[in-house]
């Protein structure tokens, strides 16, 4: 081995073979790095291939591969700061050491200046003296002051952010991978409906966030402020700046309960809840337990929201229990939608409107909630008749379950990468923005038509991980997402009409209809909502466990 040692932290090296793994751990390395991109020649080690010797002989690798003609601030700052971050010495190779040598001086030019930089590489035998214009330019970096950098930045740790990094580091495990989140816990938000109707408690649907963030990913625990796409960059709440390869918009949805008057001051007492707060979902199964009779609203705001089949399954599981108490005759129970039909998919309706009539309920179409006063228990809704002219009507209640408009975050709406409703613009089957190459977006804040469920972040994340990867590597984008979306209709206590669609309402059933039909509703699928599916989402979804989610590659774009 043609070892270079630039100092005690760091040495260079041409290309570094399997079988020398071994060796350079005897030697005293702690790290490798890999500045070589797979494929240059005939012969040459895949970086998995020697992640995965380097690791059997106790070593950590990173792989940045670079074009020595076409080195980059972002290839620099990655190397700066991937040296800071491993354990030395470091042993940094390519094929002949040329591009390692001089994403070293590049890097370290503004802490130990240009000429010692340039020394340092001759005296390990590369000279460098063509970068001493651009050495001479390189700014000067304080440690603390430097941009974090990333091959994949990910914004958002909800079901779509943790299951693409998961999906990420399976396929590519030497990426270095930064995901960005505020929040300290994550929930299992499909979860709360079941909360609301008083089969799981609160308690089991939240895990700590340190608990579900991938091994390898680098969590930050901080908000994002602004999307910088122009400079491969996001600005972070405390002033902080991460620069990426490639980032992965997964920020989610906002809850926009300021929208409805009021609501804010009342939710979680007089009778008001939501099941879409983990906080408020509990008081929902306490109204319906010890409601006896009265009028129970229940409420659905314009399109598009998560989960869009929640706020009739709040409605189904009251209506069941009221049913089984014998109280159903006493309760009035109205549902006020402001779209205008029961469920966006045909398919599914004539088994719920089964169930509408079971419970008695009242549907209205085009009854938008305006406002909620809790202290005098009224709720006042507009109405839009099919004529177009809409009209206003105050109604009393006893309880009344809400649900927000939602919209884009704000720092999403506000950026370059939004569309003109205030989404992340992306092709709905590559999940690839439309303007920035080096941007993917999936789960609630994507502009695409599909249904807003956990399930279509499950089928979206490896679709976004086997096309970023391509785009990484200069290859063609394999994998193509149908809009699959999953919503499981609680129509009662023990039954589920499972709706699976995508793009265009096409039903997309993942099991044969003599298993389980889902324009029925089934047995079957309930026992996979309330016994399957969290675990499946805990410790498959969230760890790279791709169960009925695997993508189907284009073999000719791999």
């Amino acid at each position: 081995m043609d070892i270079r040692k630039i100092n005690d932290d760091i040495s260079l090296s041409p290309q570094v073979r399997l079988a020398d793994l071994d060796e350079l751990a005897r030697l005293g390395f702690k790290s490798i790095i890999s500045n070589r991109p797979d494929g240059e020649e005939e012969g040459q080690p895949s970086a998995e291939a020697i992640r995965l010797s380097a690791e059997n002989a106790g070593l950590q690798f990173r792989h940045i591969p670079v074009v020595l003609s076409d080195i980059g601030d972002r290839d620099v700052a990655l190397f700066r700061e991937t040296l800071d971050i491993l354990p030395g010495p470091v042993l940094a190779f390519c094929r002949s050491g040329t591009r390692a040598a001089t994403l070293w001086a590049l890097s370290q030019s503004p802490v130990v200046g240009g000429d010692a930089a340039l020394s340092a590489a001759k005296a390990a035998g590369y000279d460098l003296t063509h970068l001493r214009s651009k050495l001479e330019r390189m700014p000067g970096v304080r440690k603390a002051d430097a941009a974090l950098t990333c091959d994949v930045l990910i914004v958002g740790a909800g079901a779509a952010g943790i299951a693409t990094a998961a999906s990420l580091i399976k396929r590519r495990p030497s990426l270095t991978i930064v995901l960005v989140d505020p929040s300290d816990r994550h929930a299992y938000q499909p979860g709360w409906t079941m909360v609301g109707g008083g089969i799981f408690k609160a308690k089991d649907t939240v895990r700590q966030m340190s608990a579900v963030i991938p091994d390898r990913v680098q969590w930050e625990k901080a908000a994002v402020a602004e999307f910088d796409p122009e400079h491969d960059s996001v600005i972070l709440s405390d002033g902080r700046r991460i620069t990426y390869r490639m980032l992965v918009a997964a920020p989610g949805i906002k809850l926009d309960w300021s929208a409805i008057e009021g609501v804010e001051d009342t939710l979680g007492r007089n009778g008001v809840t939501s099941n879409y707060r983990y906080d408020t979902a509990p008081y929902t199964w306490s109204l319906v337990e010890n409601l006896k009779g009265g009028r129970a609203l229940f409420t659905q705001p314009p399109m598009p929201i998560k989960c869009a089949g929640a706020p009739q399954k709040a409605m189904y599981l009251s209506g069941d229990h009221w049913f089984r108490k014998g109280r159903i005759a006493d309760i009035a129970i109205e549902f006020h939608n402001a779209g205008p039909v029961l469920f966006g998919v045909k398919d599914y309706v004539p088994a719920l409107m089964d169930y509408v009539r079971k419970y008695r309920a009242n549907l209205n179409f085009g009854s938008k909630l305006l406002s909620v006063d809790g202290s005098r228990k009224e709720a006042r809704f507009a109405k839009t008749a099919a004529d177009g002219s809409v009209t206003e009507e105050t109604l009393g209640f006893d309880m009344i379950h809400v649900c927000p408009p939602q919209i884009a975050p704000d720092f999403v709406r506000n950026s370059p990468l939004a569309n003109p409703a205030g989404w992340i613009e992306v092709d709905e089957r590559s999940l690839q923005h439309k303007r920035y190459a080096n941007v993917f977006s999936l789960g609630d804040a994507a502009g695409t038509s599909n249904a807003k469920t956990a399930a279509a972040a499950r089928k979206q994340a490896p679709i976004v991980a086997e096309n970023l990867l391509a785009c990484l590597d200069g290859k063609p984008m394999p994998a193509a997402y149908d809009g699959y979306g999953s919503c499981p209709l609680t129509v009662e206590r023990g039954k589920i009409v499972l709706a699976e669609f995508g793009y265009g309402g096409k039903l997309l059933p993942t099991f044969p209809t003599w298993l389980i039909d889902g324009t029925k509703p089934s047995s079957l699928a309930w026992y996979l909502k309330a016994e399957a599916l969290p675990p499946i989402y805990w410790h498959g979804m969230l760890k790279g466990r791709e169960w009925f989610a695997s993508p189907v590659l284009n073999q000719n774009a791999a």
